[in-house]
């Protein structure tokens, strides 16, 4: 009698158990959607190389006192283009090892440390500032000891406590850039279509007609290439803001994970970021 006693309360214990860890289980989900869409949102790379080569696009319609300056310019993005993509390969990488820690299998992304480089340099003309140094440095040195120590002893709560506070400054430093790059693409949107608004007024004779058809043709190419590249920079915008949303959500509620209202919160950013990442896919 004691035995069979002692087997069902085993058995229900079991059962509890098995129903905290389902429930712990199923509660980080969304923490690992959330990371999973914030790691492979897209479009700040495909912009971070847009705005180095703003020199190579303008070229062909800069007058040479022009010219002189743009390439002045063009050594100067150049510069620091290396350290814009740094900044988002760290957070990347960062949302890829806590989508590690909220999930069942574990993943060697050992070989991806290489990717965070040697550090930043503080530039006043691209905005980065010590700031972002020291919340670069501080992040990279969360993820070699994370990575290299195979994940033990580590938690999606230590994790996004630690990394928090370093993660807005890069995130927001993220933004900042995107925001310099829109800015740059109208200035050379000014410099490229400027020179059709000014020219093909003046273009009237019958012997310009082909080529004043072919400058229209041009321009209007030109013109649909710049609308939809503004919104791209609008979606970028969009996703980066919403994975420090998202992110800030999961600090303020720490210790709540398993809580419906942050779930179902992380499931509707999780969700929004997926949408916007298929928006970019598909212009």
């Amino acid at each position: 009698m004691l035995h069979r006693l002692a087997l069902r309360v085993c058995l229900l214990a079991s059962m509890l158990l098995a129903g905290c860890a389902s429930t712990g289980h199923v509660s980080l989900q969304e923490v690992r959607e959330f990371a999973d869409a914030s790691a492979r949102l897209g479009g700040y790379a495909e912009l971070s190389r847009r705005y180095r080569d703003t020199f190579e696009r303008e070229q062909p319609y800069l007058s040479p006192p022009a010219e002189k300056l743009a390439r002045e310019s063009d050594a100067r993005r150049k510069a620091v283009h290396e350290d814009f993509i740094a900044i988002q390969k760290t957070v990347v990488l960062y949302m890829q090892t806590l989508s590690l820690l909220a999930g069942d299998g574990r993943y060697d992304l050992s070989e991806r440390i290489d990717d965070l480089g040697n550090g930043l340099k503080a530039n006043t003309d691209s905005g980065l500032q010590q700031r972002h140094i020291a919340a670069y440095t501080g992040l990279s040195r969360l993820l070699t000891r994370v990575i290299a120590s195979g994940y033990q002893n580590r938690s999606v709560e230590t994790m996004v406590r630690d990394g928090d506070a370093d993660v807005q400054v890069l995130l927001k430093a993220m933004i900042t850039l995107t925001r310099l790059y829109y800015k740059t693409n109208q200035n050379e949107k000014k410099t490229v279509l400027g020179i059709f608004d000014v020219e093909i007024p003046f273009s009237n004779r019958q012997s310009d007609r082909m080529l004043v058809t072919l400058a229209k043709v041009h321009y209007l190419n030109k013109s649909t290439e710049y609308k939809l590249i503004d919104r791209r920079y609008e979606l970028a915008l969009q996703g980066l803001t919403k994975v420090a949303l998202g992110h800030q959500k999961l600090r303020e509620h720490l210790h709540t994970l398993s809580g419906e209202e942050v779930r179902r919160l992380l499931a509707n950013h999780g969700r929004d970021l997926r949408t916007i990442r298929d928006k970019l896919s598909g212009d």
